[in-house]
C-alpha cells in the first residue's frame, strides 16, 4: 500500500496527531480515554460541567472529606474542598495521560499577583500530597499583566510550568511573555471568531480567513522566528475547519465533539505552519513594559472585551461550583 493511500485512510485526527500535539480540552475521562490525547487541559467550567455528571460523585465526596478535615470555618472548608477536587480530576486524567494536565488558578485572582503565585503553590502542593511531580502539571492563570509576572516568578523562582490562557491580543504575546520563558500560552481562536461575528454581523469566514486563525498563526510565527521556547497552543474552537487550518502548531486543545468529528473524518490534513515558515516573516521583535502593554491592550477592543469576559464566565462557573460544595458542607 502506497504512503498517500494510507494517508487517505488516515482519520483527520490520526493526521493532525503527526504534525501537532493534540491535547483533550475536558474534565471527562471517558472522553479522554477514547481519543487518546498526549495532554488535557481543564477549567472552572469543564469542572463544573463533570462535577454534575454522577460517575464523578466519588471525586466530590473526596474532596468534601478533604475541606472538612483541613478547614476551619466554613469558608476556608469551601477553598480547600475546591482545591482538592481540581487537583482530584488532575489525578485521575494524569492516570489515561502520558503528559501533563493544566489546572486553573481561580479566575477572581487574575488581577492579584501574589494571590495567584500562593494559590499555583497550594496546588502543586496538593499533587506532591498524591505523589504527582511537578513536572506533570501545567497552573493555568489568565494572561493578565499580574498574570504574566505570577508566571515568570513561578517558572523562575519555583520551577512551576504554567500555562497562560484568555490570550487575545498581540499586547499580551508581548509584553514580556516571550523572556519570561512561560512553558505554554493559550491563544484563543473560537471566541475571538464569536467577537468578530457579532461586531461585523458576518455570519461565517473561511477557514484561512477566519481572525482567531489568523491570530494564532501570527502568535505562532512571532515566537517560531524569534526562537522562543514557549510552546503555542491553539485553544477554543468553533468548528473542525479552524482546527485543520492551524496544523503544525506545537499543541492544540480539542473539546470532545470536535475529537468526535475528527475523529470519523477522512479529510486530508496538510501541515499549515511550521518553524521554517515562521523563519521567513517580516516581524520586529516587541518587549512591552507594564505601562505600554496596559495601553496597548486597551488599544485592542477585540482584546480587551474577551479578556474581562473570559475572566467573568470562569469566575462565574467557579461560584457555581462553589456553592454546590456550599451546600454539601452545610
Amino acid at each position: 500500500m502506497t504512503e498517500s493511500k494510507k494517508l487517505k485512510m488516515a482519520s483527520a485526527l490520526d493526521q493532525l496527531k503527526e504534525v501537532s500535539t493534540v491535547v483533550a480540552d475536558t474534565g471527562d475521562f471517558e472522553a479522554i480515554q477514547k481519543y487518546k490525547p498526549t495532554d488535557a487541559t481543564t477549567n472552572p467550567s469543564l469542572i463544573l460541567a463533570a462535577a454534575k455528571m454522577p460517575q464523578y460523585a466519588h471525586l466530590i465526596d473526596k474532596a468534601l472529606e478533604y475541606g472538612k478535615a483541613n478547614g476551619g470555618p466554613l469558608s476556608e472548608q469551601i477553598t480547600r474542598t475546591m482545591d482538592k477536587l481540581f487537583v482530584l480530576f488532575g489525578c485521575e486524567i494524569l492516570k489515561i495521560v502520558p503528559g501533563r494536565v493544566s489546572t486553573e488558578v481561580d479566575a477572581r485572582l487574575s488581577y492579584d499577583l501574589d494571590g495567584q503565585i500562593a494559590k499555583a503553590k497550594q496546588l502543586i502542593a496538593l499533587y506532591k500530597e498524591a505523589g504527582i511531580d511537578k513536572e506533570r502539571i501545567l497552573i493555568k492563570l489568565s494572561s493578565t499583566w499580574e498574570g504574566i509576572q505570577a508566571a515568570k516568578k513561578l517558572e523562575a523562582e519555583f520551577g512551576i510550568h504554567c500555562n497562560l490562557t484568555l490570550l487575545f491580543s498581540f499586547a499580551q504575546v508581548s509584553c514580556g511573555m516571550c523572556e519570561a520563558k512561560v512553558t505554554l500560552i493559550s491563544p484563543f481562536v473560537g471566541r475571538i471568531l464569536d467577537w468578530y461575528k457579532a461586531s461585523t454581523g458576518k455570519s461565517g469566514y473561511p477557514a484561512e480567513e477566519d481572525p482567531g486563525v489568523q491570530s494564532v498563526t501570527r502568535i505562532y510565527n512571532y515566537y517560531k522566528k524569534f526562537d522562543y521556547k514557549t510552546v503555542v497552543m491553539g485553544a477554543s474552537f468553533r468548528n473542525m475547519g479552524e482546527i485543520t487550518e492551524l496544523a503544525g502548531v506545537d499543541f492544540i486543545t480539542i473539546s470532545p465533539k470536535l475529537l468526535e468529528e475528527l475523529a470519523n473524518s477522512q479529510v486530508e490534513v496538510s501541515q499549515k505552519l511550521s518553524a521554517a515558515t515562521a523563519k521567513k516573516q517580516d516581524f520586529e521583535q516587541v518587549s512591552l513594559d507594564e505601562k505600554s502593554f496596559r495601553y496597548q491592550h486597551n488599544q485592542d477592543q477585540m482584546g480587551v472585551e474577551k479578556l474581562s469576559d473570559g475572566i467573568r464566565k470562569f469566575a462565574a462557573d467557579a461560584i457555581k461550583l462553589e456553592n454546590m460544595i456550599k451546600e454539601r458542607l452545610a
